[in-house]
Parts: structure tokens; sequence; C-alpha cells
């Protein structure tokens, strides 16, 4: 049976997203789901028990028509001038932005999530998805890295990112529910119900073990 209410121990992952949605109830309009970064412990037909990052439990339910995508590795020659991308990044001292992660959308993703936007994954971190006006190669001396500089393009902007060689790049492929195994990583975007349930509107699952970098 799936479990619809959790220990005091396990219920801090549906406490800490309940508090991001303050006066959800009354709210006009639903305020935008919660990034869930975790892996997989257990797969239900309408649910996954999952564990968070920061070692909270919870399980997560699955409506039917759930959206789930993959995210797999790809090569760097995958970014391009004419791609679409996105990319978690942080501000460095000269306003450059080095990003932490890439991500190389498909055609028929083009123009999601367009802008630039504070992000998640520490201090001054910011996602920036748009379209790779420039890509070129960067040498650092001072620093002794290499890399490359891309310059994004996003409806209402521009920033000069600059995309170290370890950093991890990757793409979104088609996924189903089956792909949802025990074990594996997912960043689930949840919304939590009146009674505090976790309603999974999206999931991202790493293909053949991969950690989804963003």
């Amino acid at each position: 049976m799936i479990r619809r209410h959790f220990s005091a121990r396990t219920a801090a992952l549906a406490t800490v997203v309940m508090a991001l949605f303050p006066l959800a109830a009354s709210a006009q309009t639903a305020p935008a789901p919660t990034r869930v970064r975790a892996t997989i412990d257990a797969v239900h037909s309408t649910a996954v028990d999952v564990t968070d990052n920061a070692g909270n439990k919870a399980t997560v339910t699955l409506p039917v028509d759930v959206n789930v995508t993959q995210v797999a590795p790809t090569e760097p020659s995958a970014i391009r001038a004419g791609s679409y991308i996105g990319t978690a990044a942080v501000k460095q001292p000269d306003g450059t932005l080095r990003a932490l992660e890439v991500h190389v959308f498909p055609e028929a993703m083009r123009g999601t999530g367009d802008g630039h936007r504070p992000y998640d994954m520490g201090p001054n971190s910011s996602m920036t998805n748009g379209t790779v006006e420039q890509a070129g190669a960067v040498t650092d001396a001072k620093a002794g890295t290499q890399g490359r500089t891309l310059s994004v393009k996003y409806k209402d902007g521009e920033q000069r990112i600059v995309v170290p060689p370890s950093v991890p790049i990757v793409t979104f492929v088609p996924a189903k529910r089956d792909d949802l195994k025990a074990g594996a990583h997912v960043i689930l975007f949840v919304r939590p119900d009146a009674q505090g349930t976790l309603i999974a509107q999206r999931v991202l699952v790493g293909k053949d073990g991969t950690v989804p970098p963003m």
C-alpha cells in the first residue's frame, strides 16, 4: 500500500515544500512547482518513495499524465551557434558567468524557460535559457584553465558565459514512467495538495545512472 502520511522523521521533505507555498489555498494563481533533487528508493503503481539530497524521505504521487523526461550526457559539440541551451551558473568578479552545467534542448523544446533568473544551486547562482549567438575557445592563463565562452541571447537580454572543460553537458530525450526505477537520480517538480501530499507535475530522470546536473 502506498504511504499517504509520513512519520515525523520522514515528513521533513513535505514540510520544506509546504513552507515554499504560503497561502497556496487562497492564491489566485498556483505557484510554480518546487524542484526536489532526489534518488528513487522504491516505485509503486502511482507513486515513488524518494530520498532528497539532504536526506529527507517522502512519497511523491505520480499522476497518470505526469511528464517524464530523461537526462542524458551529450558531446560538447552539441553546443554551437544557434543551439538553444540552458545553463546554471555563478557570477564571477568580472561580471561574467561561470557555468555549473549546460543542458542542450532538442529543437522541439526551443524557447523553454527563455530568460535569465536566480537559481537554487548556491549563492549568486542563476539559470539562463537562450540561443547561443557565439561559441569560442577561451584560455585563462592566470588561472591555468581552458574552456569555452558562450554568448547566450534571450528575449530581453544577453549573457556571456564561460564553460570550463569539466562541466557536465546533457540533453533531454523522451522517457516513460517505466524509466523511473529504484536507484535512479531524479529532479521532481512537485506541489503539495491540501493534505500535504506531494504531487509530481514533471520528472527528470537520469539515463543509465546519470545525475541530472541542473
